[in-house]
């Protein structure tokens, strides 16, 4: 006995509406079999245009090697400091008082620091403060138990300092910045950049042939006479500890 049209029609839409859930049992069978192989093959297949590629790659080694140099400056920095910080303590003695940076504000950041130890400690007004290297300022007032320093780059600040290569002196003066100006005597300082600056050796108010800096610009043009910019030895902005010139 044959089947009729209507029969085989009902037939294929029944196994049509079963066949979905078969393929997707046999599915399931194959990724429980393969535990999941399948998946992560078909992901990395799919996902593999969007991989690093080799200018990504270097990319992210050249972030890697900037980070490192970064932190190998800072530990250079670091090791800079507490080898200036054991300096100052080796030097101790002789007319000199070690002293702890306590305070300072933003605003006068280039024009004061508060110290730890004042007049119970032998610190008067006018004592030279020097840092790692060369002098930071001097004292402007004490109390029983702080100091107050003004340093080079103070406005109002003027000491006498001199070329020792070319043997020429000059006023620094503070305009509030990092860099004092050195304002030369003579019209011809023969100064160039790189000259060292120095505490005058007649000097009597400060250590005579202190190191305070060196010269990073020269203005030839300037009225009077020519002016340079000074570099300080000892950067106020890094200084943790200083030592004070008893006198």
């Amino acid at each position: 006995m044959g089947v009729s049209p209507w029969q085989a029609s009902f037939r294929w839409w029944r196994w049509r509406g079963v066949l979905p859930w078969l393929l997707l049992v046999a599915v399931l069978g194959l990724v429980r079999w393969s535990k999941g192989a399948g998946f992560a093959d078909a992901y990395a297949l799919l996902s593999r245009p969007f991989w690093p590629g080799s200018a990504q790659r270097e990319w992210i080694q050249s972030g890697i090697q900037l980070e490192q140099q970064s932190k190998l400056r800072l530990l250079e920095q670091d090791n800079q400091r507490l080898r200036g910080l054991l300096a100052l303590g080796q030097a101790s003695g002789s007319g000199r008082i070690s002293a702890a940076v306590i305070s300072r504000t933003p605003k006068g950041w280039w024009q004061q620091l508060e110290l730890g130890k004042g007049r119970l400690h032998g610190i008067a007004q006018g004592d030279a403060v020097m840092g790692p290297g060369g002098l930071l300022g001097r004292i402007q007032s004490v109390t029983p138990a702080t100091a107050r320093v003004q340093l080079l780059t103070a406005p109002g600040s003027r000491v006498g300092v001199w070329i020792p290569r070319t043997k020429r002196h000059g006023l620094l003066v503070g305009v509030g910045t990092s860099r004092p100006q050195l304002e030369f005597l003579d019209k011809n300082p023969y100064a160039v950049p790189g000259d060292l600056v120095s505490i005058s050796p007649a000097s009597t108010l400060l250590p005579a042939s202190l190191p305070v800096g060196v010269i990073q610009k020269v203005d030839d043009r300037a009225v009077p006479a020519p002016r340079a910019a000074v570099q300080l030895i000892a950067a106020p902005e890094a200084i943790d500890w200083v030592q004070v010139q008893i006198r």
